[in-house]
């Protein structure tokens, strides 16, 4: 078997046989390879040891990434290769990184320590695939599958039960029975793994194409992920407008928003705060007023303690705050929206609205998505129209109310009138209609 491997690897290759070393593209690379995909980074391995790797590439950048497990950084055309030394794990105690390891020139080896049989081949062009654990074969059989031990693969590194996730979503595989038995065993182990690990794996496990399917089956890791969502299964939702329980149809709206990763996480967490909004109307219909700013809130707990970016939170707010009150047929509404939040946070907030729909009675909303698509081509209009927006593109500013007479708050409650009249299309930006407008506004 050939794989075609960038000229930056085969360099690599190169040197590093010519220095009396073997070595290996390995992982993720291979695995893609065989599916006929390009892969985004390619990863080797090699009998060399740390040292003598960065003894090879003297003449490149080299970087020591984890010196300790035997892995460097090489830099070849602008291109980062981490190189590995091939290697056996001793005693895992953390349940994230083996205590010790132990250097070798055996690639069976350093193969049988990997995480699942797809991800344990390896290759370079002398020896063709190595391929001891059934790699290829899974490949095709389309599945998930530990290499050896899967109770033993987990309590080494729990990550990788997120990680069994993450790939059946990605590839739209199954897992196997034996690997998800005992995923479902050691779930809890996944509470000894840093949030900012399982933030990484998170995010990539719900851009899957299979993410509602893997997060449905296996709705238990995700409520250790984020016990927060455990209360939404089963939970009824009494009105005609819906016909799943809360969990159902979020997992409705994840599979049918736009992939995204703000998108992805707020369609998780959009309703996260309804059963604590819960209540029951004399005609036993449930209503759930005041859930957006409640989920909302929750994700923000959620999302911090996950590590998340203040920018990421931020999107992510903001899109559950606006899901159940935007848009509105009237452009000037529109507008308004646009000069309080930005554009494309609205754009995806109408996104979370159509996936919202899709997981609801179809039999009411039907008419909805027209709307959907009205509000995002007036977002568009707006925009181009160069229609202003903000404080800061209004034709004037503190200075000059300040000088016709304006004082202390007088000056940004001027300005706002000012620029809720200019967005409401009632007065042109132009500086002497503003500031007549201004002046007509102090007299009365």
């Amino acid at each position: 078997m050939f794989i075609s491997c960038p000229e930056y690897i085969n360099t690599a290759f190169r040197l590093l046989e010519k220095s009396g070393f073997k070595a290996y593209a390995v992982g993720g690379c291979v695995r893609d390879s065989l599916l006929g995909k390009t892969p985004d980074d390619w990863d080797m391995t090699s009998s060399s040891t740390p040292e003598e790797t960065m003894k090879v590439f003297k003449d490149f950048r080299v970087i020591p990434t984890g010196i300790k497990h035997g892995t460097v950084t090489v830099v070849i055309d602008g291109n980062h290769i981490e190189i590995t030394t091939m290697r056996i794990d001793g005693e895992y105690h953390d349940n994230r990184r083996p205590d010790e390891v132990e250097f070798t020139s055996d690639i069976e080896k350093d193969l049988s320590r990997r995480d699942f049989t797809v991800n344990a081949m390896a290759y370079n062009h002398t020896d063709g695939l190595i391929d001891i654990f059934g790699g290829q074969s899974d490949l095709k059989k389309r599945i998930i599958r530990c290499v050896g031990n899967p109770d033993k693969r987990f309590n080494e590194d729990a990550l990788r039960i997120i990680r069994a996730l993450r790939f059946a979503c990605v590839l739209d595989f199954e897992i196997a029975k034996e690997t998800s038995e005992s995923i479902l065993k050691n779930i809890e182990l996944i509470n000894n793994v840093a949030n900012e690990r399982i933030r990484v794996e998170l995010l990539k496990l719900l851009q899957g194409t299979a993410v509602g399917k893997i997060i449905d089956d296996y709705k238990e890791v995700i409520f250790t992920i984020i016990p927060e969502l455990r209360v939404l299964d089963g939970f009824p939702q009494n009105t005609p407008y819906h016909i799943y329980d809360v969990w159902t149809h979020t997992v409705k709206v994840v599979s049918n928003v736009r992939n995204t990763p703000e998108l992805r996480v707020a369609a998780l967490l959009h309703d996260i705060g309804k059963p604590e909004c819960f209540t029951t109307d004399s005609n036993g219909l449930a209503h759930f007023k005041g859930h957006p700013a409640s989920s909302a809130e929750t994700a923000v707990k959620i999302l911090k303690n996950l590590r998340f970016s203040n920018e990421f939170i931020r999107t992510v707010y903001d899109i559950i705050l606006l899901h159940d009150m935007y848009p509105d047929r009237n452009k000037t509404t529109v507008a308004k929206y646009c000069s309080m939040y930005s554009p494309d946070t609205l754009k995806l907030t109408l996104d979370l609205m159509r996936g919202d729909t899709a997981g609801k009675n179809p039999a009411f909303h039907k008419d909805q998505y027209a709307l959907y698509d009205l509000a995002e081509k007036q977002i568009d209009e707006i925009i181009e129209s160069g229609l202003c927006l903000q404080l800061s593109g209004l034709s004037i500013n503190g200075e000059d109310v300040h000088a016709i007479g304006f004082r202390g708050k007088e000056i940004g409650n001027v300005l706002n009138s000012l620029l809720t009249m200019v967005i409401e299309e009632k007065i042109p930006n132009k500086k002497d209609i503003l500031l007549s407008t201004a002046i007509k506004l102090k007299n009365n």
